[in-house]
């Protein structure tokens, strides 16, 4: 009788990191497997810009900088290693300027839809909230107003949710705040 069962080759994660700088395509590493990266739309990306632009402009003379959706973020896990490439991150403790990622992230901005939350707001998350130097950890919503803030607490983390396009978040960390205005600024937004 003939096993159903697939090999699976793991790729190990030297491999994975070469392979990604000759790669035209983006390619997110879990444990030892790869997943291409889909195309976004531009609703997400104008968010995801926004985002950035608002956070990068109001780091000027500080120890931080917020990087785009082409940086990796490395998730080193008890058990396994992850590299994800966030929408947005800010970074206070970076790693030297010739590595491909980063390992100490404040903040991870996540643009997500209907398609995507369940591994933004599941499999990410539980990944990225064991990072010790992430504070906030912000889904944002790609077809309504809307944002998932997940805030480290000294029990852990805090989960908000921010439906109003009045609502800022603050990062008090940085000292510096994420306005919901400001993200969804030119969005044209689904009556539903």
């Amino acid at each position: 009788m003939m096993s159903t069962v697939q090999n699976i080759d793991f790729i190990a994660v030297e491999d994975y990191l070469a392979g990604e700088q000759q790669s035209s395509v983006k390619h997110e590493y879990v444990a030892g497997r790869i997943y291409a990266m889909i195309e976004s739309q531009n609703a997400h990306n104008m968010i995801a810009s926004s985002a950035l632009g608002s956070l990068g402009q109001q780091l000027p003379g500080k120890p931080c900088r917020a990087f785009n959706s082409d940086t990796k973020i490395r998730v080193r896990m008890s058990n396994q290693t992850r590299f994800y490439y966030p929408d947005v991150s800010v970074i206070c403790r970076p790693n030297p300027q010739s590595d491909v990622f980063q390992d100490l992230p404040s903040v991870i901005v996540e643009v997500f839809s209907e398609s995507t939350r369940r591994i933004d707001d599941g499999e990410k998350r539980e990944a990225y909230l064991t990072i010790p130097s992430l504070t906030h950890y912000i889904l944002l919503e790609q077809s309504a107003i809307g944002a998932v803030v997940y805030e480290r607490r000294s029990a852990g983390f805090e989960r908000r949710v921010l439906t109003e396009l009045t609502d800022s978040i603050p990062l008090p960390e940085l000292n510096i705040s994420l306005s919901l205005a400001a993200v969804y600024d030119g969005i044209e937004l689904s009556d539903e």
